[in-house]
């Protein structure tokens, strides 16, 4: 799908040019903040690992609050895949008009694992700290599926009758890639009139803190890479370990992977890239500005690239990448190794062939026994175009709440469920309006956090921006 910089998005994008990034106070808190806190409190401490959670749990316990809120019980649908009951997911309808085609909440219940011994704090807990919620999942992604609740509760008190239904999915398994139990697919397989919707609202972009706590910048997610994984196995005859051999498994297998650790794939931006790179080059200062403003040229200037490449974070938004990530070989320690494996995760650039991927990677591996086994399908997920109606109300609302921060497109690197939504023609985009500062947040990692008034003010900027997208007067 092209995306296309329309006027608006010139306009989002100059939001904040000044480089004097203008900091508001923290929000103070609106209505529902203690209902608020309640249910963040509640959905974090509801165990949702794969191992020992219960993604059911956590979903009748929302679909509940619903309920007592008012929402009609054919209006709440929790619906866990066959033989998978603890994989539960809560689809929610608040009705509009139906004059317009609905508008989709998703946000991810499961989240990874957590041990406490690894911990500070217990991971399943909340513990408000020195400005900061602790908790797994405080932050990824029970933020804002506790924000996506408070506020359809908040709109049944207002009697909000909006142009479009509004949609809350809370879904299971987004963390397990791949996932024979994904939440989203399987809504989409099964039961797709339940969250069929013109476009959708889910995580992926955020808002970026400095080491002082400033705001650096509101990211909006349009599109994300390719998740593709590739097995490499060499297999021989093996032997006895006091006559080696020239083809030792391990030594063309490590080789091939050696040639394949010196590659790069090739330089390239999509609208959507370098519109991040055009606005972040007004954000960052120095030599990385300047390269910034160096690769978005025509032609690019290789320098710029080479050195924004060292960043691992850039490098990923301009080039397809291919790394190992898991090795096993041998059978012995006193005999030749008659196996030799290894996993290549690559994370595909929106628009390119993953066949050609492979294809590649046989020919920078350079040796036709290294035998190459795609692991499963790839998910090809068109970037969701950034149109007048979606960027519009975000560029109004960040620019309320926060004047001065500037609004940046995003790609992501990960993967999210949006890809699902996306490849299914549902044009998903990532915005929680809740800043954090990435190299602290603990996402995915040890104690986790969550800026606490980052909590409030997300929630209110999703208040704001839902209404505006589903029609409301």
């Amino acid at each position: 799908m092209h995306v296309v910089a329309s006027p608006t998005l010139m306009l989002a994008l100059a939001l904040g040019a000044s480089h004097a990034l203008a900091q508001t106070p923290a929000a103070a808190p609106g209505p529902g903040h203690e209902r608020l806190r309640a249910i963040y409190r509640e959905l974090v401490e509801i165990d949702t690992t794969d191992s020992a959670g219960s993604c059911t749990e956590a979903a009748e316990a929302m679909a509940k609050r619903l309920r007592v809120a008012g929402f009609p019980a054919g209006d709440l649908r929790v619906i866990a895949p066959p033989g998978a009951p603890k994989k539960g997911n809560l689809v929610a309808r608040l009705r509009g008009t139906g004059a317009r085609k609905p508008l989709l909440l998703l946000a991810h219940l499961d989240v990874v694992e957590a041990k406490r011994e690894d911990w500070k704090r217990d991971p399943f807990k909340l513990v408000e700290e020195g400005g900061y919620f602790y908790a797994r999942g405080a932050s990824d992604d029970k933020a804002m599926a506790s924000a996506f609740v408070e506020n359809l509760i908040r709109y049944r008190e207002e009697n909000l009758r909006p142009a479009r239904d509004i949609v809350l999915a809370l879904t299971c398994d987004e963390e397990i890639i791949p996932s024979q139990w994904n939440g989203v697919q399987h809504l989409l397989k099964n039961h797709r009139e339940l969250i069929d919707a013109e476009f959708a609202l889910n995580e992926g972009g955020s808002g970026v803190l400095d080491k002082s706590g400033k705001r650096v910048r509101i990211n909006i997610q349009a599109g994300e890479k390719v998740f593709q994984s590739y097995r490499l196995e060499v297999t021989n005859p093996g032997g006895h370990s006091a006559q080696p051999r020239k083809d030792n498994a391990i030594y063309r297998l490590s080789n091939g992977l050696a040639r394949l650790g010196a590659f790069d794939f090739p330089f390239k931006l999509s609208p959507v890239t370098r519109a991040f790179f055009e606005r972040m080059s007004d954000i960052v200062t120095g030599e990385t500005a300047a390269d910034m403003k160096g690769i978005v040229r025509d032609p690019p200037d290789p320098a710029a690239v080479a050195r924004l490449a060292q960043n691992p974070s850039y490098n990923a938004q301009v080039r397809t990448t291919c790394v190992a990530t898991m090795v096993t070989a041998g059978e012995a320690t006193n005999s030749l190794p008659q196996r030799a494996q290894a996993v290549v995760n690559c994370r595909v650039l929106p628009g390119e062939s993953v066949d050609a991927v492979q294809d590649t990677l046989a020919r920078v591996l350079a040796d036709d026994q290294i035998r190459i086994t795609s692991m499963g399908e790839p998910v090809l997920s068109p970037p969701a175009p950034l149109r007048d109606e979606v960027l519009g109300p975000v560029s109004k609302v960040v620019a309320d709440l926060w004047p001065g921060v500037p609004l940046v497109p995003s790609m992501s690197a990960g993967a999210t469920d949006s890809r699902f939504l996306n490849s299914a023609g549902i044009p998903t985009y990532g915005i929680s309006g809740m800043f954090n500062d990435p190299a602290t947040s603990g996402v995915h990692g040890l104690n986790e956090r969550l800026p606490v008034r980052s909590l409030y003010e997300g929630r209110e900027f999703l208040y704001r921006l839902v209404k505006l997208w589903a029609g409301a007067q």
